[in-house]
């Protein structure tokens, strides 16, 4: 049966991801991916995706609100723009989305099939029934809104789709994943993400087998109203939810201490500090920003090497580049360019046979687990207040706009 991963509160928060974020969301997300495809192949990526821990961290490196729902529609998104260019070289498709792309995602899966030659119809019928499972086999009082279906050229799959409550402003994000799915209806899904509340009707729960019978029985022998007469019995045999790992994503949006291990940050500085000279010495030569991109660089490695057990504080991964509404510090443009250049030039150079540079981030972040253990440094506040106020150098950005010293039109020429 499919392996479910954990739960996760997720608070449902609203605004846009501005463009100038967006574009580097899919730039980023498009050259982790391939990373990780390099070095684990198309169906670890699927694994990852399906991964709820995984994929909170995964939005939080790309400098999205770290435990928002908000997540969940930037990191689809971000990943049908950056992969669309990409998809036939590594053989990975993005379909769906939010609003009307999930409606469209039928059709779009229809399309994939004729084109690549894919079980588009079969596709189709898996898109759904996930979707049919999650807003009628499992009733927890979330109505869907978005459904991002992940295919690979070989037919394997991972969807993504979220519901919310909007009298509680909560979300819940349900993963799925086709490897060893046996059945739509008995224990399909990877991991339920969101809030516990009240009692909840989870028919594709193993132990309803008996109840999914039943029903299928009394509606053959005793019509809708013999049903309706029989709902007490039926509802006193549906299970409830297993207890899972469970995330909770807390409604504070600030970035707190009790958020991140921070041995394991100080693990990365003492990682970034200790390799850089000796793996980027180039990049240490940029005044201002050198050491700083390479702490960022050991979180992006750790997201593309990393063991689930690393994901349990997707809040860390938000210090690698801030995040749009200023928590735990703005976006530092600066950082987050340079990250994504040098990514995009170990990528280019191991897809010719030449690994030294990916082989240096995966360096990076073995020397980080190590470190931990031992490593020492900055208090959480410290290390935030230091980022705060040395953002306008490194061309702090967020909603509210420029910080300090940067804001002003000469700086949108730049593209910082």
């Amino acid at each position: 049966m499919a392996r479910r991963s954990g739960s996760a509160d997720l608070p449902l928060h609203g605004g846009r991801v501005p463009p100038w974020l967006a574009e580097r969301m899919s730039e980023l997300g498009a050259i982790i991916t391939e990373a990780i495809v390099h070095h684990y192949g198309r169906d670890e990526f699927l694994q990852r995706l399906s991964h709820p821990f995984w994929f909170q961290s995964f939005g939080a490196v790309m400098g999205m609100d770290w435990h928002s729902s908000g997540i969940t529609t930037s990191v689809i998104g971000a990943l049908k723009r950056g992969l669309a260019p990409l998809q036939n070289e590594l053989g990975i498709y993005v379909c769906g989305g939010r609003g009307k792309h999930s409606r469209r995602t039928p059709e779009e899966l229809t399309q994939l099939g004729e084109r690549t030659g894919v079980d588009g119809q079969g596709l189709t019928r898996a898109s759904r029934l996930v979707a049919k499972v999650d807003s009628a086999a499992v009733q927890d009082g979330f109505e869907l809104y978005l459904h991002g279906f992940f295919v690979t050229r070989d037919g394997k799959w991972t969807v993504v789709q979220q519901g919310m409550n909007g009298d509680k402003r909560q979300a819940r994000r349900y993963h799925w994943h086709s490897e060893n799915l046996r059945s739509f209806v008995d224990e399909p899904h990877s991991a339920i993400d969101g809030p516990a509340q009240g009692e909840i009707v989870n028919l594709t729960d193993h132990r309803a087998a008996l109840s999914r019978d039943t029903q299928i029985d009394l509606l053959a022998r005793l019509g809708p109203d013999g049903v309706t007469d029989q709902y007490i019995a039926l509802t006193d045999q549906a299970a409830f939810q297993p207890s899972l790992p469970h995330l909770v994503m807390p409604g504070h949006h600030e970035v707190r201490s009790s958020d991140v291990f921070v041995r394991r940050l100080h693990g990365t500085l003492a990682a970034a500090a200790e390799r850089g000279p000796v793996d980027f010495p180039e990049l240490l030569l940029t005044p201002g920003v050198g050491a700083r991109t390479v702490q960022s660089l050991a979180m992006v490695a750790e997201v593309v090497h990393g063991a689930p057990y690393r994901f349990r504080d997707p809040a860390r991964f938000s210090l690698a580049h801030g995040g749009k509404d200023r928590h735990p510090y703005p976006v530092p443009i600066k950082v987050y360019d340079e990250t994504i250049r040098v990514l995009k030039d170990a990528v280019s150079q191991a897809k010719l046979g030449r690994d030294t540079q990916v082989g240096a981030l995966k360096r990076l972040d073995d020397q980080a687990r190590k470190l931990e253990r031992t490593a020492t440094g900055p208090s959480f506040d410290a290390f935030v207040a230091k980022e705060r106020a040395g953002s306008a150098l490194l061309g702090g950005r967020s909603v509210f706009g420029w910080e300090a010293d940067l804001t002003g039109p000469a700086n949108e020429t730049k593209g910082l």
